[in-house]
Formats: C-alpha cells, structure tokens, sequence
C-alpha cells in the first residue's frame, strides 16, 4: 500500500538537545486545522513535517472520455 503525503517543510535532525522545531511547527499547523505529522528520513537524517494528501483520482481506463457528469458510452 502506497501512503501519498506532502512534505510541507524539512528539518535538519541535529537541533539543539531540548529543542523540537520540527514538532513545534507541526503542532500550530494543527493549531490552525491542518493535518500536520512529523516523520523521521532516515537516509537525509532530517525531520518532515507532512501533511497526508488525497489519493490520485481513480483514471478511466476503458479508452472512452470521461465526461462530468459520468462515462460516455
């Protein structure tokens, strides 16, 4: 299962001991009704404050256009 997510801003994992930039910001994303997380790159060694995004929309594979209001026969 693929999760899709935007990555809304980076930071580096090395902040000062007690400081938490990384989840302060994530948390007044929250504040203000955003979906924010904060997940570890492990191979950048940085932190991602990352919001999840809606899946792609489905595509019409049958060869036909798809019309607004539903698939053209």
């Amino acid at each position: 299962m693929t999760t899709h997510a935007l990555v809304l801003k980076t930071f580096p994992a090395g902040s000062p001991r007690g400081s938490w930039p990384a989840e302060e910001f994530a948390a007044r994303l929250r504040e203000h009704g955003r979906g924010a997380e904060v997940v570890m790159d492990l191979v950048a060694d940085s932190f991602l404050v990352v919001e999840a995004a809606p899946p792609p929309a489905p595509q019409d594979t049958s060869g036909h256009e798809a019309s607004r209001l539903g698939a053209v026969a």
